[in-house]
């Protein structure tokens, strides 16, 4: 099962993604999926080909400064979790996605989970693996160093910020072959590093988390959560305390699984991912 690789220009931003169209069955909705800091939608390689398998319609885009999607300068593009929530708006409208399930994944995840908040008539389900869901959260000083005056400047030009980052959020080893992938979009351009210190400064988590913690006590559509348990950023209380604040909501716990899941254990994943998406009939 082959993933191909595309490009859409929407409001003279060019989004790159990922998309396996899917094998035998239709019935099912289309499922997007939403990457985290620092990483891009490379990191679903291994949960998009199950889905197309299984008949799902599987979307994985770069965000908006990521990747190998657009890289404006912060005067064109302000990279606050509104801007982010107006241009994902913008790109499932050019893709013509009326009605979906949503996976998201880390920080800028929350941002996924904005947008279902703003538009629940899209949104059939939701996945979330590891994304700052409560007041709790705070950005890992790993990710917020970035931020820093001069200081950030010169870390998010250094293209092992990748490395260290991902590994050090999973808390395993990932192969050369892959880090190659992450680590191009810093190597090709120095927009690439500017648009991720734009977007650590500009993530105003506090007031995502209010928002979220806020709205999702009144959502109806269910919600899985998958939850790696060795996370170094984000704790387990978190999560149960969010699946007992949300009414129709499943935390399943990933042992020995940090803070990327789908990095090293996309079969774990799967195991309950595949049968939740499935029951979102386009019917």
């Amino acid at each position: 099962m082959s993933i191909t690789e595309h490009k859409i220009t929407v409001d003279s931003q060019q989004w790159f993604y990922r998309l396996a169209e899917p094998i035998g069955r239709t019935d099912l909705l289309p499922i997007l999926l939403l990457h985290g800091l620092v990483s891009q939608s490379y990191s679903w390689r291994k949960i998009l080909p199950a889905l197309a398998q299984q008949g799902t319609k599987a979307i994985a885009p770069d965000w908006i400064g990521f990747g190998f999607s657009s890289k404006p300068e912060k005067r064109d593009f302000a990279y606050t979790p509104d801007a982010f929530i107006t241009a994902l708006e913008r790109f499932i409208q050019a893709l013509e996605l009326e009605r979906f399930s949503l996976v998201v994944q880390g920080f800028l995840g929350s941002v996924g989970l904005q947008y279902a908040l703003r538009h629940p008539e899209q949104i059939a389900n939701i996945v979330i693996l590891n994304t700052p869901i409560s007041s709790t959260a705070k950005l890992p000083w790993k990710i917020q160093q970035m931020g820093l005056p001069l200081a950030g400047e010169m870390m998010t030009q250094d293209p092992l910020l990748v490395d260290r980052t991902l590994e050090g959020g999973s808390r395993y080893v990932i192969p050369d072959k892959d880090l190659d992938v992450y680590r191009q979009p810093f190597l090709k351009t120095s927009a690439a590093g500017r648009a991720l210190l734009s977007t650590i400064r500009n993530l105003q988590l506090a007031k995502a988390m209010s928002e979220i913690e806020t709205g999702f006590k009144h959502w109806q559509q269910p919600i899985l959560i998958q939850w790696g348990v060795i996370d170094p950023w984000l704790n387990l209380d978190m999560a149960e305390n969010f699946a007992k604040s949300v009414p129709n909501g499943k935390l399943v716990k990933l042992n020995n699984v940090g803070h990327y899941p789908q990095e090293h254990y996309h079969e774990t994943i799967l195991e309950d991912l595949l049968p939740f998406v499935r029951r979102a009939e386009s019917s």
